[in-house]
């Protein structure tokens, strides 16, 4: 705690007009330094939430949040386990599941796919994803492409395409197939490694074309809060503990953790890089306060003659040097947050003012800018920045401290 004494020596100080316009300028300059580094943070990582979170909602359209499977020699009663896993708490529902890797022919182009089975629940979250065509009837002759996929075989919906299959007879021979299909339906998730090489089709027909033999059969479990898909996933071990020999229960942060693991390095960087200008603030206010100790000299000599110990004296400017950082915090929280919080409108009047196009509409899948602020980031920015400014309060505050007494009156 801060002795009386030194708490209103401090705020007068700061709240002083300086006797020297540089040392009022600098004081300033620090202030705004951290005001906008702090802006800056919440800004960028209020942007980066936001397409976090687009991103997310994607690759939920085009997976389970839960996933069941089971090795290729494993025989899964998977009717019976949907009932058992129906009554977890959490889960919405199961639908079968499985998977294919096959090669798309249209003459003459030839493209390796993942066929994927989509059973209603997969369909209806594919529908806000869909460029052409319609997902509802899913029959066992339709097939739904990737829009980079369908460009690179030369189709669109209505036109007919070849797969060619390897299945595995009974008697553990491959055999290749093939199979005419219609494209009933193109979906563009705005990632390249879905929208390039991931095709739909009914669960009825992946089980016609052997997924069975494929290792890749399981269930897709379809839970209420897609964020508690990993707590949902471990009651479902919890729940068939010895009678998954065999069977392996995944979900969605497992599956795509590489796309989040690559944002969160990315969020932590930018982070870092921009903490680096509310850095740069704190150097104006060591420089502030050192001058400011310069100049008060005479004062600080008084107060150690009128009985004020070091400590004290040191107390006066760590006050001053910590009004400064904080305003300047609080003045760079209030700007992020309102920008963060317009970042559309903000956009588009850039856009609009300035002749540009920030996001292409030919090029990007958002043209808009998304925005999330988490209380959590807010947190963590104010409490870093308010820490680096209390650390460049040390340096002056001690400097202030060893001021000799005699030596600051001798030619008063």
């Amino acid at each position: 705690m801060f002795q009386p004494l030194s708490l209103f020596v401090g705020l007068r100080y700061a709240g002083a007009r300086a006797h020297r316009f540089f040392v009022s300028f600098i004081t300033w300059v620090a202030l705004g330094g951290v005001a906008v580094g702090v802006a800056a943070l919440i800004v960028i990582l209020s942007v980066m939430n936001g397409f976090e979170g687009e991103l997310r909602t994607r690759l939920l359209a085009l997976s389970a949040p839960v996933r069941l499977t089971a090795a290729e020699d494993r025989h899964v009663d998977w009717d019976a386990l949907a009932t058992r896993i129906g009554g977890v708490a959490g889960v919405k529902s199961a639908e079968p599941y499985a998977e294919l890797q096959v090669l798309a022919v249209h003459q003459p182009e030839m493209q390796p796919l993942q066929l994927r089975a989509a059973g209603p629940a997969i369909r209806s979250e594919l529908k806000p994803l869909l460029v052409e065509g319609d997902a509802v009837n899913l029959d066992d002759q339709s097939l739904i492409l990737g829009r980079l996929l369908a460009e690179q075989l030369g189709v669109a919906a209505g036109d007919s395409i070849t797969l060619l299959i390897l299945t595995v007879t009974d008697a553990g021979v491959p055999e290749p197939r093939l199979r005419e299909f219609t494209v009933s339906a193109v979906f563009e998730a705005g990632i390249q490694d879905h929208d390039g090489a991931l095709a739909f089709a009914s669960p009825e027909t992946l089980e016609a074309l052997g997924a069975a033999h494929s290792g890749s059969k399981g269930l897709s479990v379809q839970v209420a809060n897609a964020m508690s898909a990993p707590g949902v996933a471990q009651q479902i071990r919890e729940t068939l503990t010895g009678d998954l020999a065999g069977v392996s229960v995944g979900d969605w942060t497992e599956e795509h953790a590489s796309y989040f693991r690559a944002i969160k390095i990315e969020k932590t960087m930018m982070a870092l890089i921009l903490l680096l200008v509310v850095g740069v603030a704190t150097f104006n206010i060591v420089a502030m306060l050192v001058m400011v100790v310069t100049d008060k000299r005479t004062d600080i000599a008084i107060l150690r003659t009128l009985g004020a110990g070091p400590g004290a004296v040191a107390r006066v400017f760590i006050t001053q040097g910590l009004i400064i950082g904080w305003l300047g915090v609080a003045a760079g929280l209030a700007l992020g947050i309102a920008i963060a919080r317009n970042v559309g409108p903000i956009t588009r009047w850039l856009e609009s003012t300035f002749g540009l196009r920030l996001f292409d509409a030919d090029v990007f899948y958002n043209t808009q800018v998304p925005s999330e602020i988490h209380r959590l980031d807010v947190l963590l920015v104010a409490g870093s920045a308010l820490l680096v400014t209390a650390m460049a309060t040390i340096y002056p505050a001690r400097r202030a401290a060893a001021v000799s007494p005699a030596e600051a009156l001798r030619y008063e």
